[in-house]
């Protein structure tokens, strides 16, 4: 049965639902037939007996007319007209038969037949299958009768046993269950090859969502579509809508891939454009022996410096930005945001001395990655001091979950405010300063995994504040405490 089973589950899911369509449809046809044949027996055999009841009178008036001669009675007995059942006769306690007039055979007597008769229960009327001395089927009733002898007392217990030939019903029932098999057959056939056309065409989707995604696997094309057919809450129509999302989801990513690609060595290629020129000027004035002026020979040098922290810093970024959901570094968990942003501030101050950075910072306790939440307050830290004037101030504040960083530079364009958070988006009036445009594309990433939102405006009176929202608490969380 088992190895059965592993079969079944190997062949084509076309061929499993065929193969169940045809079985259910077999027992289902098998269970009416059966009904069915039973149903017509029992109103065949109903038919017989009332054929027997309708005689039972007349046998009943022979009875009496035989009962008195019963013991000297011979199976040859003066035919009756009127009586129209095959079989009839008159049968004592101790098992002697008298045929009735118009009886064509004898009926064997069982030990059933002689218990009623002994018994002697008027009442008690049987009917059974049985058959005549020479094998023929027949329906055969019984009933218990009590006769007088011939001096006018109480004599043995005698049954009246009449009956017909069951030929003709056997060979109605032998017809009707060859045809009910017969139908059968064709009804298990008809289902077999309707349940592969019903699995053909339910399938029919599912052929093309395969198809489809062959066709992506060989050519990688995820322009594919699949028409959604059905109803909205169908399985077939939510398989398609997924595969659609799917392919939709995996094109975004891969035109946002190549876009990052493209980005990518777009801003590389200024910084290593520089360095090279910056060595191959070095590289020259060794090569031919013509010393470069100290004052430019160091500001070469500088200038490669700067160059290679800006690939440093931008092949962070990148690196931080293809990370998946997945393959964060740290694990999530609880920080505190006050000590966080402590953090950032004194990077932020080294980078920025001239600069007056004051900070009000409240508790706050939130769920995140400290190292990634650490480097997005850095960033956005770092474009405050980016932009802010020679001995400025940046006011920080931190107060219920709520981040402001405010500094007093130029500001942003309103126009330039929707892109502020795109990757490799750098504002024209910046373009000169060190920066890779990924910082806030970093920031805007990290306070939405934790769960918050960070937006850019322009500040009354002049200069940009950055808010930052990030659920949490004041106080940590019992099992952190």
């Amino acid at each position: 049965m088992t190895g059965l089973a592993r079969r079944f589950r190997t062949l084509p899911l076309r061929a499993r639902l065929s193969m169940l369509v045809a079985a259910a449809v077999a027992f289902a046809v098998a269970a009416v037939s059966v009904t069915c044949w039973f149903i017509v027996q029992g109103k065949l055999y109903e038919q017989l007996d009332n054929d027997l009841g309708r005689g039972l009178l007349h046998g009943v008036a022979q009875s009496t007319q035989f009962g008195r001669t019963l013991a000297d009675c011979t199976d040859v007995v003066p035919k009756t007209p009127g009586f129209r059942t095959s079989y009839g006769q008159l049968v004592t306690q101790d098992g002697t038969v008298c045929l009735l007039g118009d009886s064509t055979g004898k009926v064997k007597v069982t030990s059933a037949d002689l218990d009623i008769i002994k018994g002697g229960d008027l009442r008690r009327l049987t009917f059974r299958n049985g058959t005549d001395e020479d094998g023929d089927a027949l329906r055969v009733m019984t009933l218990a009768l009590a006769t007088q002898n011939g001096i006018g007392e109480q004599g043995p217990n005698v049954g009246l046993i009449i009956a017909v030939p069951l030929r003709n019903t056997q060979d109605t029932l032998k017809d009707l269950a060859l045809i009910l098999l017969l139908v059968s057959g064709i009804g298990v056939v008809g289902a077999g090859a309707a349940g592969l056309a019903v699995a053909r065409a339910g399938l029919r989707p599912v052929d093309k969502l395969t198809e489809a995604v062959e066709h992506v696997a060989r050519t990688e094309d995820l322009s594919v579509r699949i028409p959604v057919e059905g109803e909205s809450d169908d399985e077939i129509a939510r398989l398609s809508r997924s595969f659609n999302s799917m392919t939709t989801s995996l094109a975004s990513s891969r035109e946002l891939q190549q876009q990052l690609i493209a980005d990518a060595g777009h801003e590389l290629r200024t910084p290593l454009t520089s360095l090279r020129t910056n060595i191959e000027l070095l590289t020259r004035s060794e090569e031919t022996g013509r010393p470069i002026p100290p004052a430019d020979r160091k500001a070469l040098l500088a200038s490669v410096k700067a160059q290679m922290t800006e690939l440093a810093s931008l092949i962070g970024d990148l690196q931080e930005l293809s990370r998946s959901e997945g393959q964060r570094g740290e694990r999530v968990q609880v920080v505190a945001l006050q000590d966080t942003l402590d953090a950032a501030l004194r990077r932020a101050r080294l980078r920025g001395p001239e600069l007056k950075i004051t900070a009000d910072v409240q508790p706050w306790f939130v769920r995140a990655e400290p190292s990634a939440l650490e480097r997005a307050f850095v960033n956005i830290l770092d474009n405050a001091v980016k932009f802010s004037p020679e001995g400025g101030t940046v006011d920080v504040v931190l107060d219920h979950g709520v981040l402001t960083v405010r500094d007093h530079g130029p500001g942003i364009p309103e126009d330039e405010l929707p892109h502020v958070f795109d990757r490799f988006w750098r504002s024209p009036s910046a373009r000169a300063l060190p920066g890779s445009g990924l910082g806030l594309s970093i920031v805007a990433r990290t306070v939405q995994q934790a769960g918050g939102e960070v937006t850019l405006a322009r500040a009354s009176g002049g200069g940009t504040v950055a808010t930052v929202r990030l659920p949490g608490a004041p106080v940590p969380p019992p099992e952190t405490a």
